[in-house]
């Protein structure tokens, strides 16, 4: 859906920044777009707070680090009472990367780096993503919305909607794609698996440089699995989770008939993401066959269906999160619309799901999964 198409008007936006110079710039880039209008911009959180209940914007940037309240601050008081789609502006900085992970748990729908190229005024190599992104956010649900849609899962009967049903062997790597909205939804599956996972997990989270590091390490610390960013070379072993570092492809060789190592590179070129998920798919479904579970989560975009679809094709199997509990319904609905899902099911059966496939004991292990799912575990650090 197109918000500007589907409401009859533009999509309203209210920039939020303590640099004269980057309200300027990132009001220029976004009115480049003639469907998208800067409608107010801040200098601070408080006056953020006061011009978002003037102005009522569709969309919200807004820059963690501001004077008076910073951007966490506006997310805490904003989120719970007036829910709005916000991108946070994160400089690329260990506390940068920290403060957007810390933004996304609080509800933020993504984030735009501050790259070295907003200081040089080579901002315009940015605008098609800030772009993209404000027009996928006027068109989500709100942050409050997804989350009391994830949080009624433990009194919810609904039967996971399944386009054809899977039987094989049993999965040796677990392989995710995500994006938009992904972080939040990974931190609501991989928590829930148990230490003694026998397969083990690869993810392509898109993130900036920089962020896939910090966003392991929260994982781990919230999991009882093992999490952390990929090594080159290293194995994939049961009970470990993989996330793939921002600006590299993760591919899979044989170590082993049955283990299998990483490995990073740059190549292919040209690729819309880095890491892609479809790269990442595509390997595991060639070296792994059907021993490969395949899972689409939220994002925008097709990155993903034509490596669900390889999986799918070497009779691995396939699992989509439905459109109810994505930020964004657009990596899985791609998959959907190839029709290569297995099933497609709200984001908290999943765990359940890759539980059940890797294990003949998964319907044991589910007790686990129900008990972790308020993420109190060996590596909580509240």
């Amino acid at each position: 859906m197109d918000y500007a198409v589907e409401t009859g008007r533009g999509i309203r936006v209210l920039v939020a920044d303590d640099s004269a110079f980057m309200r300027t710039a990132l009001t220029r880039m976004i009115q480049s777009d003639p469907r998208i209008r800067v409608v107010a911009t801040a200098q601070d959180g408080v006056e953020a707070l006061e011009k978002i209940a003037e102005w009522d914007p569709d969309v919200i940037t807004l820059d963690i680090e501001m004077p008076r309240l910073d951007g966490l601050g506006v997310l805490r008081r904003l989120i719970p009472q007036n829910p709005k789609p916000v991108i946070m502006i994160s400089s690329l900085t260990q506390e940068g990367a920290e403060a957007t992970l810390a933004a996304f748990e609080l509800g933020a729908f993504e984030c735009i780096p501050k790259t070295h190229s907003f200081a040089t005024l080579d901002i315009l190599k940015i605008r098609d993503d800030l772009i993209g992104k404000i027009k996928a956010a006027a068109c989500a649900k709100p942050a409050v919305q997804r989350l009391n849609t994830v949080a009624t899962r433990s009194g919810s009967t609904a039967a996971s909607a399944s386009t054809h049903s899977h039987v094989g062997p049993t999965p040796a790597v677990i392989a995710i794609g995500a994006s938009t909205g992904g972080p939040r939804a990974l931190q609501e599956i991989i928590p829930r698996l148990p230490a003694d996972l026998s397969a083990g997990v690869v993810i392509v989270q898109h993130m900036p440089q920089g962020f896939t590091g910090p966003f392991a390490r929260r994982l781990n610390d919230l999991s009882e699995v093992n999490v952390r960013e990929a090594i080159n070379g290293e194995p994939i072993q049961p009970g470990t989770v993989l996330v793939a570092p921002a600006t590299w492809h993760l591919t899979l060789s044989h170590a082993s008939s049955d283990r299998y190592l990483v490995h990073l590179s740059k190549s292919p070129e040209g690729t819309l993401h880095r890491p892609s998920v479809d790269v990442t798919m595509q390997s595991a479904a060639e070296i792994c066959g059907p021993r490969v579970m395949g899972v689409i989560l939220t994002g925008m975009g097709t990155d993903g269906a034509q490596g669900m679809k390889a999986i799918s094709e070497k009779g691995g199997r396939t699992v989509g999160q439905d459109e109810t509990t994505c930020a964004v319904y657009g990596m899985p609905r791609a998959c959907d619309e190839l029709g290569v899902l297995d099933r497609v099911m709200p984001l908290w059966e999943i765990p359940s799901e890759i539980v059940h496939a890797v294990s003949p004991a998964g319907r044991t292990a589910s007790s686990h999964i129900e008990a972790s799912s308020s993420h109190g575990n060996r590596n909580s650090v509240g």
